[in-house]
């Protein structure tokens, strides 16, 4: 669902913008340093909101005078790596859909990027709603929030942003949302401000529909509801510890995680800590050495990573974590989407969400760093703590994650 797909401008199409001048969607930057990196990312926040609605990419262009002319920056490979990778580090939320070239314009080079608009306004940049007004970038208004609210009710909208008729508004935990999500996806000044009204700044992150149609989104219910099982039964976690290497063999322990995506998270990573035991060796080395049978951070990767990448549409089957006596399995239902395949699952730098919003409400709240990096860093940390490589099955309706106990 949604846009998959970055418009690709031709040479005379990029030429007609240049010899323009910076509007709603084009913006020029001679230069490119590690202080413009953030008029960068508020550039891309900015387009991604579209709000003077014109339905079409905005284009930055990098290495580009205020007159449309190319300065004849050198338009490094470094470069273009680290301005693609603005896509995906988590800062702008949720992520936008964007590319990154070079291209020969008026005999020189310089980096384009192009920003489609957001399905899931409004988007946010270091907790400010970015919008741009004419050529220049200012922070969105109670009304401006209004707006972009309103754009996304018409938008063909991945599972997670529909909406749960059989819930209310009460079925959401207004504490929970206020004291706990607001302030971290929020800058300080921007929560101070007092023209927004609860409803307003339920629609703003997506947990109801509109300021008018205050029914909870599947998002709203998993981040901030009261009992999101009522209406999602299959979105929980269970944990079986099997003494033994079959799922025959005797469940000495068995719990069911239920609660909000928070909630269920930090439980499971409780039970896992305490399954995971570590051991002293004061003997075979000078000093004492602590090693567990499974990297901390490995666990925890492969955990997010299956609810934040899960099916949760028409699905009622849960997570499962079976822990056995040489293994762990870690089975998320719902296989592959997007741009990965059961063939290039695990690849670097292939990644497709399934639940955006889910995304960002896991990034707000601090389980994701980096989007893209989890099975990355799972496979770096199982290799440092001396167990054999990360094992994966994937068909089309269930990704199976193994990771094997340390000898």
């Amino acid at each position: 669902m949604g846009r998959t797909v970055v418009q690709r401008f031709t040479d005379d199409e990029l030429l007609a913008m240049l010899n323009g001048s910076e509007s709603n969607r084009v913006e020029f930057k001679q230069e490119h340093n590690r202080g413009t990196y953030d008029k960068v990312r508020q550039a891309i926040c900015a387009f991604a909101n579209d709000l003077p609605n014109h339905d079409q990419p905005g284009v930055l262009f990098i290495g580009v005078n205020d007159s449309g002319e190319p300065v004849g920056l050198d338009i490094s490979d470094e470069l273009l790596r680290n301005l693609s990778a603005i896509k995906s580090e988590g800062r702008v939320l949720p992520l936008p859909v964007m590319t990154v070239q070079k291209r020969q314009l008026k005999g020189a080079d310089v980096a384009v990027i192009t920003v489609m608009p957001s399905d899931l306004p409004p988007v946010r940049y270091k907790g400010r709603i970015c919008i741009r007004i004419g050529p220049s970038h200012d922070t969105a208004s109670a009304q401006d929030e209004r707006i972009l609210n309103e754009k996304r009710r018409y938008r063909d909208l991945p599972f997670d942003q529909q909406s749960m008729p059989s819930a209310t508004i009460d079925s959401l935990s207004r504490s929970i949302f206020e004291n706990e999500y607001l302030p971290q996806a929020f800058a300080p000044d921007v929560l101070e401000a007092n023209d927004r009204s609860y409803e307003e700044r339920l629609a703003s992150c997506r947990m109801v529909v509109s300021t008018e149609d205050t029914t909870p989104t599947v998002t709203g219910l998993l981040a901030i509801g009261k009992s999101p099982q009522d209406f999602l039964p299959g979105a929980y976690i269970q944990f079986l510890r099997i003494n033994g290497t079959e799922l025959a063999d005797d469940v000495i322990d068995a719990h069911e995680i239920k609660g909000n995506i928070v909630a269920m998270l930090r439980n499971a990573e409780a039970i896992l800590r305490l399954h995971n035991r570590t051991a002293v060796d004061i003997v075979s080395q000078p000093t004492h050495q602590m090693t567990s049978p499974y990297p901390k951070p490995a666990l925890q990767q492969i955990l997010y990573n299956a609810a934040l990448h899960r099916s949760y549409e028409g699905n009622n089957a849960p997570i499962k974590i079976v822990w056995f006596n040489d293994r762990v399995e870690i089975i998320s239902p719902g296989g592959p989407f997007g741009d990965v395949t059961p063939e290039n699952f695990g690849e670097p730098n292939i990644v497709g969400y399934r639940n955006p919003a889910i995304a960002d409400v896991m990034m707000t709240y601090g389980f994701v760093q980096k989007f893209g990096r989890g099975i990355a860093t799972a496979k770096t940390a199982l290799e440092e703590n001396g167990n054999p490589p990360l094992k994966f099955k994937v068909d089309s309706h269930f990704v199976f994650c193994i990771l094997s106990a340390k000898p």
